[in-house]
C-alpha cells in the first residue's frame, strides 16, 4: 500500500469521527430539550459511537483487491470484517442501554415502596437486557470465530455430536445455568424486585441489585451483602415488601406486676395518634403473655406507611414509654421477688448473716421491705 492509499484511509476515518462528533453534539445540545432518550444515547455511545465511526471509515477508504497484492488483501480483509463485528455489536449494545436507561429513569420516579409494578418492571428490564447483551455477545464471537476457516471446519464437525457436547456442557455450566433460571424466576414470579425490603440469612436490608448470578443487598448499616440468586429459590427469606409498603411495628416491654395498664395504654394512644409516623390505620396496647423469669409482657403495635416510618415510630414509643413509666411509676420497672418460706429460727439466722440487707423481714413484725427500706405488710420480700 503507498501513501496515497493509507491517506485515503486517514481522511475516511477523520470525516466519520467528524461525523460522529456532529452528531453528538447535535444530540446534547439540540434534541435533548425535546428527545429524553437523545442524553442518553450521547452518555452510553461516547466510546464505542468514535470507535465503530472509525472503522467503518477505515472499511470505506480500503483500497480495492486490484491494487494491492492478494494475500495483503485477504489479511486487511478478513481484520476489518473481525473489527466491524466487535465495533458494531458494541455500538448496538450500548443503544439497547440507552433505551432501557431511558426507561429505567422514567421508573425511578416512581419507584417508591409503594409503587410495586414500577419496582417489578425495572427488575425485569435490568435483568431481560443482561440476559439479551450475553447472548449477543455469544453470537458475535462465533461469527468473528467463523472468520477463520479452521474454526469453521471445525463447527461443521461438532455438529455431528451436538448431543454429547450439549450434555457436557451442560453438567459443566449446571451452577450457572441454574442461578440464570433462578434469577429469571425470581424476576417473572414477582418474588423479588429492586427496591423490596427483605430479611436473609438475619439480615435487614434493601435489595439493591438483581443480577444473573447474585442478588446484592444493602444492609441498613451500609454493609452489602451478596447472595447467589440459587439461594431466593431454594430457601426461604422474607420480603417485607412483596404485598404492599404498609408494615406494622412492634414494641414489646418486659415490666412488673404492679405496671398500670390502663394508664399505660391511655399514654401509649396519645403519643401514637400525634405522631407523624403513624398512618391512621390501627393501633393497640395489650398484655399479650408472662415471661418465664416472671415479668408481664405488654406489647404495642402500630401501622406505619413503609418500613422507614415503622423503624422511627417504634424508637418513638419505646423511647417515651421508658422514660414515663420511669417518671411516673417507677414500681412498674422489671423486678424480682424472692419469697423466703420458714419458721422465726430460719429468719433469725438469715438476719445474723445479712444485718444490714434490706430486704429480709423482721421476725418479730413480720412485715416486708420495699426496695427503699422501708416496711409495709405482705410476707413476700422483694429483692
Amino acid at each position: 500500500m503507498d501513501v496515497y492509499q493509507w491517506s485515503a484511509i486517514g481522511l475516511a476515518v477523520v470525516i466519520s469521527v467528524l461525523l460522529v462528533t456532529a452528531a453528538r453534539w447535535a444530540l446534547k445540545n439540540k434534541l435533548a430539550k425535546v428527545w429524553k432518550l437523545a442524553d442518553f444515547i450521547a452518555v452510553r455511545t461516547r466510546v464505542t459511537a468514535y470507535i465503530a465511526a472509525a472503522v467503518v471509515g477505515a472499511n470505506l477508504g480500503l483500497p480495492q483487491d486490484q491494487e494491492v497484492k492478494w494475500s495483503t488483501y485477504q489479511t486487511i480483509d478478513h481484520v476489518m470484517t473481525i473489527l466491524m463485528i466487535a465495533s458494531l455489536t458494541a455500538f448496538g449494545i450500548t443503544m439497547a442501554y440507552a433505551a432501557t436507561d431511558a426507561i429505567l429513569a422514567r421508573l425511578d420516579l416512581n419507584s417508591s415502596d409503594a409503587d410495586r409494578k414500577a419496582r417489578r418492571l425495572k427488575t425485569q428490564v435490568r435483568l431481560l437486557r443482561r440476559v439479551i447483551t450475553s447472548i449477543i455477545v455469544v453470537l458475535a464471537t462465533a461469527a468473528i470465530l467463523f472468520t477463520f476457516p479452521e474454526v469453521e471446519a471445525l463447527g461443521a464437525g461438532l455438529l455431528a455430536s451436538a448431543g454429547v457436547i450439549g450434555i457436557v456442557a451442560g453438567v459443566a455450566a449446571q451452577s450457572t445455568l441454574g442461578n440464570l433460571f433462578a434469577g429469571l424466576q425470581l424476576a417473572f414470579s414477582d418474588a423479588l424486585r429492586i427496591g423490596d425490603v427483605v430479611v436473609v440469612e438475619g439480615e435487614w436490608g434493601r435489595v439493591e441489585e438483581l443480577s444473573l448470578v447474585n442478588v446484592t443487598i444493602k444492609i441498613w448499616d451500609e454493609r452489602h451483602l451478596v447472595v447467589p440468586v440459587a439461594n431466593f429459590t431454594t430457601t426461604s427469606f422474607e420480603n417485607w415488601t412483596k404485598q404492599g409498603a404498609n408494615i406494622t411495628a412492634k414494641v414489646q416491654l418486659p415490666l412488673d406486676w404492679e405496671v398500670p395498664v390502663p394508664e399505660l395504654r391511655e399514654e401509649a394512644g396519645k403519643l401514637i395518634t400525634s405522631s407523624k409516623h403513624w398512618d391512621g390505620r390501627s393501633w393497640s396496647c395489650q398484655v399479650i403473655d408472662i415471661s418465664e423469669s416472671g415479668e408481664v409482657l405488654v406489647r404495642i403495635v402500630a401501622t406505619a406507611a413503609d418500613t422507614d416510618a415503622q423503624w422511627f415510630i417504634a424508637c418513638q414509643i419505646r423511647e417515651h414509654l421508658v422514660t414515663w413509666l420511669a417518671t411516673h411509676y417507677p414500681q412498674s420497672l422489671p423486678r424480682k421477688r424472692t419469697e423466703f418460706i420458714g419458721g422465726p429460727p430460719d429468719e433469725s439466722s438469715y438476719a445474723a448473716e445479712f444485718p444490714s440487707s434490706a430486704f429480709r423481714r423482721a421476725v418479730a413484725s413480720g412485715t416486708s421491705h420495699d426496695i427503699n427500706g422501708s416496711a409495709r405488710a405482705g410476707n413476700p420480700e422483694e429483692v
